[in-house]
């Protein structure tokens, strides 16, 4: 059998690696065949005018792999049974079945499927106000993120494997503590944090270890869809609490409620706040009821014209309230990271419930964040993002205004990523959503956010990651899709 190889000598990939390449290729290629003798290692070297080493190492690297075998007194053969065929799995011998029996579900799955979308419908377009907690990812210093990752990459192999402590890497915990005390007025130390993949994650970890199927839940109306589903799938009685003006209100929260699920500092989705005697008064109501409070503080780092709301938590002096952040929002949404500040008897029992769900948070991602909290540039961010923020939102106001003067009344217009309009129009949202659409601007509506429906025609708008000139057209547009007849 005569072999046609050509190696290179000015190649950068070494001569016993292009052999190997060379013989494998031919093998698979089937110009050699399984059971060919292949010459013997002195006699290819000559034919190549190579050193019998380099055609050594390449036939032992095919030995190695499968591809050759050795006879005794025989010489070198293609292997009969190919590698790469091994590797591929056999037709299956009959058919799948036409049917199969139905998934056997579990009361919670049986309420997952039945919940319909986890998030309000948001019509995809050029100029998308839509995405109403998308803050503006591309004004994110990524070189400062990217270099604190890659310090950390490069430390060794720690940052690969376990964690010990499945409530979260001490040292970010205790920069958490340090900055939610300055900046949101939250009593606590580093061991009542735990560390979860999002605000998302720390609900549902409240939900595992508080609450049974038939336990009364109340929520905001409207609120947040993620929070409803993730007691609903529970089996808890949701019991919708109206929201006016000064946000929930409290005197319509009844007995025998076990858990409220509220957004204090910037409701979602109207943006109200809930005022000092309504936070009072809930925290009362709390403590008399023996209930438990989830404070969702999503994004009310995000303040204009004033200072930002001090948290709930920090008036709790009976230990009632439970406190939910998330970095989705001031960073960016990949970023899996969330925290809970819980009462300090409680945080093994979430840290144990957090190991069950998923082992821990990433510790890279941990790794990093920590750094960049007490480096400085979490606050220089916010800092600056206030600023550019500040800049959208009121281009957007000046845009609601001019453009649909009248027609419209604007809530919860001085924080947060978005602001609710409410419409006087004929229109029902979803129809204005998909007049929108056809004209190149995305919006949400609020039916989502509500257990009942809602007596007024209303659409979230998210402004942070749009620039000021793609609010006004967007604005302009709507305005014609009301115009519409």
């Amino acid at each position: 059998m005569e072999l046609s190889l050509t190696l290179d000598n000015a190649a950068p990939t070494p001569l016993y690696h292009q052999l190997y390449e060379a013989l494998r290729q031919a093998i698979l290629s089937r110009r050699l065949a399984p059971g060919d003798r292949l010459p013997s290692t002195r006699d290819l070297a000559n034919a190549l005018a190579v050193s019998r080493t380099t055609v050594t190492v390449a036939y032992d690297q095919l030995f190695a792999e499968g591809y050759l075998v050795a006879r005794t007194g025989a010489g070198t053969f293609v292997s009969s049974e190919l590698p790469d065929a091994l590797l591929k799995p056999a037709a299956p011998e009959f058919a799948a079945p036409a049917t199969r029996p139905p998934l056997p579900l579990s009361a919670y799955g049986v309420r997952l499927a039945s919940a319909g979308p986890l998030r309000g419908a948001s019509h995809p377009a050029a100029i998308t106000f839509g995405h109403y907690g998308r803050p503006a990812l591309d004004e994110f210093p990524i070189d400062i993120w990217r270099r604190l990752m890659l310090r950390h990459a490069r430390s060794g192999r720690a940052p690969l494997g376990y964690t010990e402590d499945a409530q979260g890497h001490a040292p970010l915990r205790e920069a958490l503590a340090t900055y939610l005390q300055r900046s949101r007025a939250v009593r606590c130390t580093p061991e009542q944090i735990v560390i979860v993949g999002g605000s998302q994650q720390g609900l549902d970890l409240i939900t595992r270890l508080l609450v049974d199927a038939g336990d009364g839940v109340a929520l905001e109306e409207p609120g947040y869809l993620g929070a409803r589903h993730a007691f609903m799938t529970a089996g808890a009685q949701l019991i919708p609490v109206p929201v006016d003006d000064a946000g929930l209100v409290v005197d319509q929260l009844p007995a025998g409620v076990k858990l409220v699920h509220v957004t204090p500092s910037h409701q979602f989705p109207t943006g109200v706040v809930l005022s000092l005697p309504r936070r009072l008064a809930l925290l009362d109501w709390a403590r008399t009821q023996g209930a438990l409070i989830v404070e969702d503080d999503y994004d009310s780092e995000f303040r204009y014209g004033d200072r930002p709301i001090p948290s709930l938590q920090g008036l709790d002096t009976a230990g009632v309230v439970l406190y939910v952040g998330t970095f989705s929002k001031i960073l960016f949404p990949a970023l899996r990271l969330g925290y809970m500040v819980v009462p300090p008897e409680w945080a093994p029992l979430f840290a144990r419930a957090k190991w069950l769900a998923d082992r821990q948070s990433p510790l890279l991602e941990q790794l990093a964040l920590t750094d960049f909290i007490v480096e400085g540039h979490l606050e220089r961010h916010l800092r600056r993002m206030r600023v550019l923020y500040e800049g959208r939102r009121r281009c957007l106001l000046q845009a609601l205004h001019e453009h649909l003067g009248e027609r419209v009344t604007i809530l919860g217009d001085h924080a947060g990523l978005h602001v609710t309009i409410r419409l006087r129009t004929h229109l029902d949202g979803e129809a204005i959503a998909q007049r929108a659409a056809a004209l190149g601007v995305g919006v949400a509506t609020t039916r989502a956010c509500y257990m009942g429906n809602p007596e007024e025609t209303e659409l979230v708008l998210g402004y942070a990651d749009l620039d000021e000139r793609s609010i006004e057209v967007g604005v302009r547009r709507l305005a014609a899709a009301l115009d519409e007849t």
